[in-house]
């Protein structure tokens, strides 16, 4: 009788000393928990900004060389652009890992076209091989927005801009293509200093001058750009220096 009383009274100070619930854990005035920082889009993760213009018989695209995670810078030389057949250029923004995959499957399926039908891949038809493979993973999609350029139609001359969301929704314009974290300010920059029918080195200063501007007033891109000017003769290709701090 002594042992069982003495259980019974020993019962409230256990409960106060282990309580079934815990309390509510303090939160800032934010919505993120006090000493965690708000976790941004995972499209922001690394870092990245990409424009593609059009010219007389001519596009360009440049990319900066960032890489990074979240605000942590951890290199600049990562490479953006890649270029699939003679005429066709594929930029990506989003998450690195997946554009990492993401090129890997695109220059397989080129490579594959070519053996099967003997020819390179238009960049229409590469476009839409793009579209399709990104929305076979519709409900697992890769975090990866494509911006494809090249030079198509009957001539091969023509140029060709189309953008993409991460299910493969194409966007197509004549003009400009804009993709990244810094939209809004390179959208500005192209809309204010873009002219139609520019030749190439034309072409290629004014594309210059409004991605190292606009990716100054982002910090989760810059670091230096890279900028390829495909034109019927070939490809010439730029690095330039940008703002490192």
């Amino acid at each position: 009788a002594d042992a069982w009383s003495m259980r019974c009274s020993r019962a409230p100070a256990c409960a106060q000393l282990y309580p079934l619930t815990l309390p509510p854990r303090p939160r800032s005035s934010g919505s993120a928990p006090s000493g965690r920082a708000a976790m941004s889009s995972i499209m922001q993760y690394n870092g990245a900004a990409v424009i593609a213009m059009a010219g007389k018989d001519c596009i360009a695209i440049a990319s900066d060389k960032r890489y990074g995670i979240r605000n942590q810078t951890m290199g600049c030389e990562m490479k953006k652009i890649f270029q699939v057949g003679d005429k066709a250029f594929v930029g990506l923004t989003g998450l690195a890992t997946d554009m990492q995959t993401l090129e890997q499957k695109f220059r397989f399926r080129s490579n594959m076209y070519r053996l099967r039908e003997e020819r390179d891949m238009s960049v229409e038809a590469f476009a839409n091989m793009v579209t399709s493979l990104l929305y076979e993973s519709r409900f697992g999609p890769y975090f990866c927005e494509p911006i494809v350029a090249g030079l198509g139609g009957a001539d091969g001359k023509t140029p060709f801009l189309c953008g993409m969301d991460l299910l493969g929704a194409q966007v197509r314009t004549d003009d400009f293509m804009v993709g990244g974290d810094c939209t809004q300010a390179l959208y500005g920059l192209c809309e204010s200093m873009y002219r139609p029918g520019l030749e190439p080195d034309d072409l290629f200063e004014v594309l210059a001058q409004c991605l190292l501007s606009g990716v100054d007033r982002d910090c989760l891109a810059g670091w230096g750009c890279v900028v390829h000017v495909l034109t019927p003769e070939g490809v010439t290709t730029r690095d330039l220096k940008g703002r490192m701090d």
